[in-house]
């Protein structure tokens, strides 16, 4: 699975945050969900339209992003 087939940036969604396969539920709210305790099965029920492959999306696009950051980062 690859993330950037589920995470979309849409200047004209959600101020251009990522979100997940064109919905308004964003990547932020979905890891901080699961930071505040929240099991999958619990984000499942309260988002039925999500799958827990776009949960492993989300987690898969920070990594990305924290790995990016890190890079770009050691560079200097």
């Amino acid at each position: 699975m690859d993330y950037r087939d589920l995470i979309s940036i849409d200047p004209a969604k959600r101020q251009g945050k990522p979100c997940i396969r064109n919905l308004r539920i964003t990547v932020y709210d979905i890891l901080d969900y699961m930071a505040a305790g929240m099991s999958h099965e619990e984000i499942l029920s309260d988002f039925p339209e999500l799958t827990e492959e776009d949960l492993r999306a989300c987690l898969a696009f920070a990594a990305d992003r924290e790995r990016r950051l890190f890079s770009s980062t050691a560079a200097m």
